[in-house]
Formats: structure tokens, sequence, C-alpha cells
């Protein structure tokens, strides 16, 4: 069972920053690894000792650490195989949030260009949050920091759908 924890919990990390499994995933290599870690030690702790119990009613016969080893490992797999079918299954979100999230991108160049010229030179900084699927707020910083042009764009459309924003509070601040 050891021997799996440590190469799965390595795997796993490498697999949380490629394929993750909820979202982005975690931002750095040092949090997949720390999560891979958390969660296998979940598996061996806790769940590993109550399936061996189980194991062990069905065969007697067999010791408790074979028991344990055994139930650790055959669990150890089937997370890893859950991590790779929920990565799996999350990748398709992800590409289309990218996806949407540059569309977002394009559209307030756009708009800035055609709508608000003043806000050009600062482009470079533009920052979007997603609001709900298919909607982001994408915000321009302006000369005065606190007070950025703010739209929301519907990437749902297309072309996307942008509408300014009233509340000019930073994104970093904005309240969903």
């Amino acid at each position: 069972m050891w021997p799996a924890f440590v190469v799965l919990t390595l795997v796993e990390g490498v697999l949380f920053d490629a394929l993750p499994f909820s979202g982005d995933g975690p931002d750095h290599i040092v949090g997949s690894l720390l999560l891979a870690t958390g969660l296998n030690l979940v598996v061996v702790a806790a769940l590993a000792p109550m399936a061996a119990m189980l194991l062990r009613r069905r065969r007697p016969d067999l010791p408790q650490p074979i028991a344990a080893d055994v139930t650790g490992t055959v669990l150890l797999a089937a997370l890893f195989a859950s991590l790779v079918v929920a990565g799996f299954v999350n990748r398709s979100s992800v590409q289309r949030d990218n996806r949407d999230r540059s569309a977002s991108y394009q559209a307030t160049f756009d708009y800035v260009h055609a709508q608000e010229p003043e806000y050009v030179p600062t482009l470079e900084a533009m920052d979007a949050v997603r609001v709900e699927v298919g909607m982001f707020r994408t915000c321009v910083p302006g000369d005065d920091p606190e007070r950025p042009l703010c739209l929301f764009v519907n990437t749902d459309q297309s072309p996307p759908g942008v509408t300014r924003d009233p509340n000019q509070v930073p994104n970093f601040l904005f309240q969903r």
C-alpha cells in the first residue's frame, strides 16, 4: 500500500496541475501535491481500516495487516481512477471557460477601440472575472485606478454582447 501511496500521490499532484478535477485546480505544484497527499491520507487512514474490517468479515482467515494493505491499495487506485475521470469531465468546462474569457477580452478590446478610446493605452492591464457561465465582468483600468471601465460581456451570443457596468469598482473588490 505505501509504495502505491507514494507513487499515486506524485502522479496525482502532476495530474491536478494538468487535468484538474474542479475549476482550474491549484495554482502551484506544491498545492497540488498537498491536496493529493491529503486525499490519499484520508483513504489510507480512514477508509482503508473500515474496508479492511468488511473484508475480514467475508474472509476471516485473512490477517488484519494484509486486509488493510489490500483494501488500502484498491481504494487508492479507485481514488486515482475517479480523479482521472473527474479531470476529463471538468476539462470541457475549463476549455469553454478559457474560450469564453478570450472572447470577453476580444469584445472588450473592440468596445474600447470603438466607444472609449481614452482606455486604449491601458488595455493590456484588463482583467475579467466570471460572473456566471457565459457572463464575464471585464475591467480596464483608467487614469484613476479606483474607477476602471467595467463591462459585462455575454459570451453566450455571437458576437458577444457588451453592456457597460455603472459600478466602477475594480474586479478584485467586486462582489458577485
